[in-house]
């Protein structure tokens, strides 16, 4: 039995916002040793292209900070998204947040196992070559082994 110890995270969320926990995660673990292991399913798969294209939704995020109170009905407004993106942006910039596909290529280089969820990819009828090569393919069964024997689990 291995002393290295495990950290799983199960990724499920498209959006700009939700694409930095797991790879600030995942990044950090490796780095203190724990062999890491994400899986991207549904709406995460976005994270693994090769470009990023994120959006950030205010809809339904009712904790997002905002310079000032934003009536939902206001956030459906059509030109919303881009706004709040560009927002988010520039002050994670002025902030010195690390861009994410930084974050990403510290995974890999870091031996981040990024696995694809082949179910989800199928459903979305989604273009493998529009992924960074460093993607792993399985279904669910798959990464249950791995979590099975994690010390951490994550989802986000």
């Amino acid at each position: 039995m291995s002393d290295e110890k495990k950290l799983a995270i199960i990724a499920t969320k498209g959006t700009l916002d939700w694409a930095y926990p797991p790879f600030i995660l995942a990044s950090t673990a490796a780095a203190l040793g724990y062999e890491t292991e994400i899986f991207f399913t549904f709406y995460g798969l976005q994270l693994l292209k090769k470009k990023l294209d994120l959006k950030v939704s205010p809809l339904g995020n009712p904790g997002m900070p905002m310079p000032m109170p934003v009536p939902v009905l206001v956030q459906a407004l059509p030109g919303m998204q881009s706004m709040m993106t560009m927002m988010m942006k520039k002050k994670m910039a002025s902030k010195g947040v690390a861009d994410l596909t930084d974050l990403r290529d510290l995974c890999v280089e870091a031996e981040v196992k990024m696995v694809a969820c082949q179910m989800t990819v199928d459903l979305f009828e989604m273009d493998t070559s529009d992924f960074i090569s460093e993607v792993e393919y399985a279904g669910a069964a798959s990464f249950f082994e791995f979590a099975g024997d994690a010390d951490i689990c994550l989802y986000i």
